[in-house]
């Protein structure tokens, strides 16, 4: 169901899958039919209840209310190609019944795109249905969550409730001046059953700006795979793998640049912050900082920094295939646990590097890092 809300004299027509009814507070004329037509106009308010109106009629509205819709197993909530400045608020509680299928379960584009969220509401992926410890390695297949993709303009996402999620969170790709603020991405009832949970994987996209996060998750909180001015600040990250550039190389665009991770804090976590590389790969990883990043509870690596990655099976010999050069680590601070290690840096290609303010302590120092550009310390 979709209620519409006419606030101009344009007639549009909307697809015959559509039924209207008056939202409240409706000013002027308001028109309801059980027809296949119904009033509206691009500054119309439309409230949908279930995932084929809302892809039948997104074109139609300007402000879109997504009201508690469970949306069938295997099926998109498909919000793409939206008309420029459109406002996407979801309401009360959004469902996802269970299917084997790669996803997304939701999808968002367009230019000028506002997506947020009302008082009391969450987007429950209800991801206890797929979880079996073998994330996207295996095991059932599991949909992606939310496809940020192709937002452009001064796109926005803010306020979201997110939880329990399948596999990976944000998928954000193709994106330009996409601001992401005050998002809660909560996947903590994972447990030992959550693998690839990354809360934002960030790919071939421009000026993006991610703020106020809140992750709870067993995999990346942030994953930065290529892409350019890309700003990660003030978010708080517990339960997986810390705050990652890579893994870079391997894809068709294989270039990190002017990357800015600050004022954030990792806890609980296997890793703090790395920067990770594909063995025998090309590409380019230039002017990254970590700056005022707080670590705790960190059970394998308090920096770690690799050009020898290989998915699960480092190979312990780096290679200067991409080069991570320009890199500031400034105020890094904090503790890892005993058994862990506090920084690791391998290199074949790393130069340019400014370290200042690293303090990492609490668990081992490491024997056998090499290729440390000056500066740089283990």
């Amino acid at each position: 169901m979709v209620q519409i809300l006419p606030t101009v004299g344009l007639v549009l027509s909307v697809a015959s899958l559509i039924s209207a009814t008056p939202m409240p507070k409706a000013k002027g004329k308001t028109t309801t039919t059980a027809s296949a037509t119904a009033i509206a106009t691009k500054t119309t308010g439309c409230t949908f209840t279930s995932a084929s109106a809302a892809k039948a009629g997104k074109t139609s509205c300007t402000t879109i209310v997504l009201d508690g819709i469970a949306v069938e197993a295997g099926v998109t909530l498909d919000l793409t190609g939206l008309t420029s400045g459109t406002s996407v608020i979801f309401q009360g509680e959004t469902t996802w019944a269970y299917e084997e299928w790669s996803g997304p379960l939701f999808s968002v584009s367009g230019e000028n795109i506002k997506v947020s969220g009302a008082s009391g509401h969450s987007l429950n992926g209800n991801g206890a249905k797929w979880w079996d410890g073998k994330g996207s390695n295996g095991g059932v297949t599991k949909p992606k969550f939310f496809y940020a993709h192709d937002l452009t303009g001064t796109s926005t996402i803010s306020g979201l409730n997110i939880l329990n999620y399948p596999v990976q969170c944000f998928s954000i790709n193709g994106a330009s001046g996409l601001t992401i603020s005050d998002v809660t991405i909560d996947n903590s009832a994972a447990g030992s059953l959550g693998h690839n949970t990354d809360a934002f994987d960030v790919g071939s996209s421009t000026n993006v700006v991610i703020s106020g996060a809140t992750v709870k998750n067993q995999d990346d909180c942030l994953a930065i795979n290529s892409g350019t001015g890309i700003t990660f600040t003030g978010g708080s990250c517990s339960g997986g793998h810390g705050l990652s550039i890579g893994s870079v190389g391997g894809r068709t665009d294989n270039d990190v640049s002017d990357v800015t991770i600050s004022s954030s804090s990792v806890s609980d976590s296997a890793n703090g912050i790395r920067i990770k590389t594909v063995s025998g790969a090309t590409g380019s990883v230039k002017g990254v900082t970590f700056k005022d990043i707080k670590l705790s509870g960190i059970t394998s690596y308090g920096i770690v920094i690799e050009q020898d990655y290989e998915n699960g099976s480092p190979t312990g010999t780096p290679t200067n295939g991409v080069p991570i050069t320009d890199l500031t680590v400034s105020g890094v601070t904090g503790t890892v646990e005993a058994g862990a290690t506090n920084i690791y840096i391998l290199c074949a290609a790393c130069s340019g590097w400014t370290w200042t303010g690293v303090s990492v302590t609490g668990g081992k120092t490491s024997s056998k890092c090499t290729g440390i550009p000056t500066g740089a310390s283990c």
